[in-house]
């Protein structure tokens, strides 16, 4: 069923309703543009009738209807591996859609793999193959085809019986706080909508002066400006390497300008030669208590390793009693964090009681390894056969 008009929106978002959750999947194209460009929105409530929504061919219609059912708390929306879609509708909506549950999440709560995808959970689930050859069409050409079609309505039809085999799964496991904290991130507005004065953060300069770090924040700034008023990629208008060729260079003139590697003479003669000046002066102008600090980049100290090693063993057999894939529970910086003593998210939650409880209880001796055959587990230490910290 495809809905291209208001009276038909308004009829599946009245039948949708009562709906205790909903199934939600998105096709868009992205890589013309700042924004996603939203193709299809496919739903479908526990009845198993799925319905795709398509913006393209109704440009005009009025979506309060289903953005109502998107933030009625009454309803949980399921999606998998929803980051960008719950962006796109954050844009479209001005708000994050809750309550969630993901089904990614949810698959590596329960064991299911590290990196398992959603066409093996629905094999594992539901014991059919998906049709994988529309994945990668243009979602925006019109008319969509059968199979397009096709496709896009399996996704969510298949989503119902996932979720539902997924929640009990994570119910009889009592995991259901688990998946919680992990889906309370992805509601969060922050994780779409980043201040863009820390944009400068994630590009690679081969520098931490302040003074450079301060040129490079207002290019950022501005090009994050450009990309977002001009709808265009933030690479379309220079890319990350660009930027930092400029703040190290730090130009004074607009000849200078123009040695730029990544920059045209044209760009920099014109309007935007004129904006990077500017960035540039306003920088130079700044006081020095205004430079952006470098970001803390923490070397872990050598004469660790061991006990990094040791405390990656202890995650495998942790994950492994409990059935949950190991990247999920902790990274190598979460336990890097630990053994210096900083605060770290495995001090908290659900990753405390899985791993971090046992994890401080290993650095002060409590705990060892024993191998018996190829098995290697678990096994408390004596008070007597402590080792003492000297």
């Amino acid at each position: 069923m495809i809905v291209s008009d208001q009276s038909g929106l308004d009829a599946l978002c009245a039948r949708l309703r009562p709906a205790p959750f909903l199934c939600v999947d998105t096709e868009f194209v992205r890589e013309r543009t700042y924004y996603p460009v939203l193709c299809l929105v496919q739903v479908c409530g526990p009845d198993g009738v799925a319905a795709a929504i398509d913006p393209i061919a109704a440009p005009d219609l009025d979506w309060t209807p289903f953005f109502d059912l998107m933030s009625d708390p009454g309803i949980l929306k399921v999606f998998h591996s929803s980051r960008q879609d719950l962006e796109i509708f954050y844009h479209k909506m001005g708000r994050v859609p809750a309550p969630l549950f993901d089904t990614q999440i949810a698959a590596m709560v329960c064991g299911m793999g590290d990196s398992v995808g959603y066409e093996s959970i629905v094999r594992t689930v539901t014991g059919q193959q998906i049709d994988k050859g529309p994945q990668f069409t243009d979602w925006a050409h019109r008319p969509l085809t059968d199979r397009q079609v096709s496709y896009a309505l399996a996704d969510v039809e298949h989503l119902v019986k996932v979720y539902e085999y997924l929640s009990a799964d994570i119910t009889r496991r009592g995991r259901a706080s688990w998946t919680q904290e992990e889906d309370a991130v992805l509601c969060n507005p922050r994780t779409y909508d980043p201040t863009p004065e820390a944009l400068w953060k994630r590009i690679r300069i081969r520098t931490d002066k302040p003074a450079v770090l301060a040129i490079l924040r207002e290019l950022a700034v501005w090009r994050e400006d450009e990309a977002r008023r001009r709808d265009i990629p933030r690479g379309h208008v220079l890319k990350d390497e660009t930027l930092g060729e400029i703040a190290l260079n730090a130009p004074k003139t607009i000849k200078d300008l123009e040695r730029v590697r990544g920059l045209s003479p044209d760009r920099a003669r014109g309007r935007m030669g004129e904006q990077i000046m500017d960035c540039i002066a306003r920088a130079r102008t700044m006081p020095p208590a205004q430079w952006p600090s470098p970001p803390e980049r923490s070397t872990f100290p050598a004469h660790l390793g061991p006990v990094l090693e040791m405390l990656k063993m202890l995650l495998r057999i942790r994950c492994s009693e409990h059935g949950v894939v190991p990247r999920l529970v902790a990274t190598q910086e979460d336990m890097e964090a630990l053994i210096i003593d900083q605060d770290t998210r495995l001090l908290h939650g659900w990753r405390h009681e899985v791993f971090g409880a046992d994890a401080l209880r290993l650095r002060r001796g409590e705990i060892g390894f024993s191998l018996s055959g190829n098995t290697v587990r678990q096994i408390e230490i004596p008070q007597a056969e402590r080792l003492q910290d000297s």
